[in-house]
């Protein structure tokens, strides 16, 4: 995936950054939107696993503008929330509406999308809209729309 990738822009909001060059920007980035769920990649940008991920998220970017921003952090370049959040996984996605929104995928944790990549856009749409629902009604924890348990598991 090229890192110059789509730059698409409402009301002078990135819908999808190519990446996040620190942590304060990672920070900034959640802090910053008020209105729309706030997508980060955490991951290694050449891994498969990231790189499948990223073509999906990429790939519903137009889709979710108006309720979601997607943005990739490689975790060499910006090891700022490896420990806290613990990102060992090659591809991690977390959700911020306001806060950190966790979601129940009926696997082992739920507090973001972790050791798997995601290749269909239409689930990752779903998903998107389930956390952005419950996050604007100020739920922490939001049940996804499939069960997981048995799909990407390796």
């Amino acid at each position: 995936m090229n890192t110059n990738s789509k730059s698409a822009s409402r009301s002078n909001h990135v819908v999808f950054s190519a990446h996040l060059p620190s942590g304060w920007h990672v920070d900034e980035a959640i802090k910053s939107e008020e209105d729309r769920v706030v997508v980060l990649r955490f991951g290694h940008d050449g891994d498969s696993q990231s790189m499948t991920m990223d073509e999906t998220l990429y790939g519903v970017a137009d889709k979710v503008q108006n309720f979601a921003v997607i943005y990739l952090v490689d975790i060499n370049l910006v090891p700022d929330f490896n420990k806290m959040c613990e990102l060992y996984d090659p591809c991690t996605v977390m959700f911020f509406y306001r806060y950190h929104i966790m979601i129940d995928l009926e696997r082992e944790t739920t507090t973001r999308c972790g050791n798997w990549a995601m290749d269909n856009k239409q689930e990752m749409v779903e998903i998107l809209e389930t956390v952005y629902r419950g996050g604007s009604k100020g739920r922490g924890l939001v049940v996804s729309p499939k069960d997981y348990s048995t799909r990407y598991t390796y």
